[in-house]
């Protein structure tokens, strides 16, 4: 067998230090639950996240490259929850882990390194800040770690920004800040570092902190900047010399009104062994209407910019005014709107979080709190930041997956209370996969989905009850041009989608043409209509798209209409599955009695619920499949127990069952191709085979498997004489099992590589409908991740 990775979507953490652009390989590594997602923004072919990194045990906080000058190796820094430093060597896409430090006793916040010189420090919620001293060899073939220094932090308090620079050829100056609202200087002496100056102005935490040179000039005077929650940013001047700078014109700039008079230009000095410096207030910028996050230099163009990063949904480009020395904003991007709703003092988790340059300053990138990426990028031509396609994936476990009934496309549904629609886009020659919907954005967790048509499908929540969706328009227009996904919606389907302010359910809405710029009639009739809701309508421009969507796109616009809801159930929902002819739903709920535990089922012609329901679960169902015939319907749960259901004239009835199916609980079952033969998974290490042979079924094979087994799958379209099954295990690990004929005793099983599997336990395996041996077959596998990682296998 063959196995390759086709395709990873996976959604960045929420953290401001937890991604960094090395500026030798020109790519960009971000933490992603406890993984590192590995992805390079100026791939041409948007191939998206290459790899991931595997290794910490819980929330990567912090990722920092070590500059080593060369692109034939680089060397990675990630700081986690897990209280460890892990150092990572490679060249892009693959990477090793090299060395694993465990001297912090709490979760690593942030990471610091110094180009030219083989320092680097951390800060964690131990209150203390570590340097160490990266030892290694020229090529960086043998790396090794050694603790310099650990600084504790007087008051004690958490560091949630750490910055070095070099004051010369031997001496460093590092900034330290986070919950207080000073900034403490260190200087290094003998290779250790103590405290030179504490600076106050700010009023909350500081989030970021960042050193440049003021130009080219290596004797230049260093620049700091600090971003804080009070929506300030502040410039700090680092002079060498016994005399002072002049004065900054920002204090005298009256657009700063009463402010000015609280600003201090107060002259904190200190001395190196070689020359003596002083720290003075440089400037304050004012613009950002909440929390700011991120705050970085760079020399573009001959000129000084600092990017930064805010709570208020936007990115900002600073740059000093040549004439007046005011600090100004001279671009801004991201979501302007009047309309931003609560602040993060009231609870809004909006904003970005992250903003980072390219190493050649022509573009950037943020991450926001859907964990997708944005991405723009400077064209010279039209003088103006222009949008691009991004990377994008879920943020919290995903719990279901299934494809269309035609395989043309994708969707994943979880803990996030989003639903993403997932295909291939077909330009140049070439495809590549991006999320192309938002179907469903939610208020309440979402637990399982299946299709129903190739235009419409079912999905289950914490809400008790199941909703019905129908791709509209503007959705299947976008897919047919971009994807060659041929539409077969019904013509009497709105255009788009919204959801109501206060409400769950999406409803439908109209496209209408772009407003021209004719003059207005002066026929009365039409003078007396009342206008029109802006809510209620979208302008047919922006569903007009050539691209893969954009972030802002897929959270506004790119919803289907709710058309049903189903009713019955008392308590989360846990399994839903539709039969292939589509006409008949299947759901459950979670249950601790023989009176919850039951099966509803519905007609998807009127959507009235089919009567009785089974009962014969005494615990929840964890899974249900219908046979590829639609005549039987297999389900399992935590009871341990196996039943396959018969439908008689309508009328469903128990056939089979077997109480003690495996030792602990069922967690997934699979019909298979051949007739009368399904699969059950259970948390006791085993995928079984089952063969209805006259009227008992019994079990033919036991696969034993090292750790508990949460989801399993059968390939439907492998071809005739051969069963090929997918499994995922609670240890992340993903096998795929093979048996040519009839016989049961050879059984090739493949287990997926250590590279390519998930950080967190497997939740479902869904192989794509079609395939053949000549193009081979693709395995979709979603990992149980407090984050979520979307895994496109190509098997052969």
């Amino acid at each position: 067998m063959h196995i390759s990775s086709e395709y990873i979507s996976i959604g960045g953490n929420r953290n401001p230090a937890a991604a960094d652009w090395d500026g030798d390989s020109k790519f960009l590594a971000f933490g992603a639950d406890n993984s590192i997602a590995l992805w390079d923004p100026s791939d041409s072919g948007f191939r998206g996240v290459r790899s991931l990194l595997n290794g910490h045990t819980d929330t990567v906080n912090a990722v920092r490259f070590f500059q080593t000058g060369s692109r034939d190796v680089s060397i990675l820094i990630s700081g986690s929850a897990d209280n460890s430093i892990r150092i990572w060597r490679g060249q892009y896409p693959e990477f090793d882990l090299v060395k694993t430090i465990s001297e912090h006793k709490s979760p690593v916040t942030r990471i610091a390194t110094l180009p030219g010189f083989d320092i680097f420090a951390t800060g964690a919620s131990d209150g203390t800040v570590k340097i160490w001293k990266l030892v290694h060899d020229a090529d960086f073939s043998n790396v090794d770690v050694e603790l310099v220094q650990t600084i504790t932090l007087t008051p004690r308090h958490f560091p949630l920004a750490i910055a070095l620079a070099a004051l010369d050829d031997s001496f460093i100056i590092l900034a330290v800040a986070g919950t207080r609202s000073t900034i403490s200087i260190f200087t290094s002496i003998d290779t250790q570092f103590e405290l030179a100056a504490t600076l106050t102005g700010h009023e909350g935490w500081i989030r970021a902190l960042d050193f440049t040179r003021e130009t080219s000039d290596p004797n230049s005077d260093l620049l700091l900047a600090s971003a804080s929650q009070d929506k300030y940013i502040r410039l700090w001047r680092v002079h060498r010399g016994e005399e002072l700078p002049a004065a900054s014109a920002a204090l005298n700039d009256p657009s700063l009104g009463v402010l000015g008079k609280s600003l201090s230009n107060k002259a904190h000095r200190f001395a190196t062994a070689s020359a003596k410096y002083s720290i003075t207030f440089e400037a304050l910028l004012l613009g950002h209407e909440d929390w700011i996050y991120t705050a970085s230099w760079r020399h573009r163009n001959g000129k000084l910019q600092l990017l930064s990063t805010s709570e208020d949904n936007s990115l900002a480009f600073w740059e000093s005014d040549p004439s007046s020395g005011v600090w100004v904003c001279i671009t801004r991007l991201g979501e302007i709107s009047a309309q931003k709703g609560s602040t993060t003092a009231t609870g809004s988790a909006g904003g970005f979080w992250i903003g980072l340059w390219s190493p050649d300053g022509n573009s950037v990138v943020s991450l926001g709190r859907t964990g997708s990426w944005r991405r723009w990028t400077y064209s010279a031509d039209q003088d103006m930041w222009q949008q691009q396609v991004a990377v994008t994936g879920h943020v919290r476990e995903v719990k279901g997956i299934c494809w269309s009934t035609t395989g043309s496309y994708l969707l994943s549904t979880g803990s996030d209370q989003t639903t993403r629609l997932f295909a291939q886009w077909k330009h140049d020659n070439q495809t590549s996969w991006h999320e192309f919907s938002r179907p469903q954005i939610h208020g309440y967790d979402l637990n399982c989905i299946d299709a129903i048509t190739d235009s419409q499908f079912i999905s289950g929540a914490d809400e008790k009850l199941l909703r019905v969706f129908d791709e509209p328009k503007g959705v299947a227009d976008i897919l047919n041009n971009l994807c060659g996904i041929a539409s077969k919606s019904n013509s009497a389907l709105p255009d788009a989608a919204n959801i109501p302010v206060l409400g769950l359910s999406n409803k439908a809405i109209q496209a209408i043409d772009d407003p021209t710029n004719a003059p207005e009639s002066n026929d009365t009739e039409e003078g007396d209509q009342d206008p029109i809701d802006p809510s209620s309508v979208i302008r047919k421009s922006t569903l007009e798209i050539t691209h893969p969507p954009f972030e802002d796109h897929l959270a506004r616009h790119l919803l289907w209409p709710e058309t049903e809801k189903l009713y019955g159930h008392g308590y989360e929902i846990s399994a839903v599955s539709t039969s292939p002819d589509g006409s008949v739903v299947a759901t459950a709920c979670r249950a601790s009695s023989i009176d919850h535990a039951v099966i509803r089922l519905y007609d998807t012609k009127e959507w009235l619920e089919v009567k009785p329901a089974l009962k014969a679960h005494s615990l929840t169902v964890t899974d249900l499949q219908f046979s590829r015939d639609g005549r039987f319907l297999l389900s399992v749960g935590r009871d341990r127990q196996w039943v396959v259901w018969e439908r008689n004239e309508g009328v469903w009835e128990r056939r089979w069952c077997n109480p003690k199916g495996h030792s602990r609980m069922i967690l997934g079952c699979s019909w298979t191709g051949a007739e009368g033969v399904f699969l059950t998974a259970g948390r006791d290490k085993s995928v079984k085979v089952w063969r209805v042979e006259g009227e008992e079924v019994v079990c033919v094979k036991s696969v034993t498997v090292g750790a508990a087994v949460t989801a399993v799958q059968c390939n439907f379209w492998t071809g005739k004489g051969r069963l090929v099954f997918a499994f995922g295990t609670e240890g992340g690990e993903t096998g795929i099992a093979r048996v040519e004929g009839e016989g049961w005793e050879d059984m090739e099983i493949v287990m997926v590589g250590e590279k390519m599997r998930p950080g967190r336990a497997v939740n479902r395996v869904a192989w794509r409908p079609g395939g053949s041996e000549e193009e081979g077959w693709e395995l979709a596998v979603v990992d149980r991740n407090a984050l979520y990682f979307d895994y496109i296998l190509k098997y052969r």
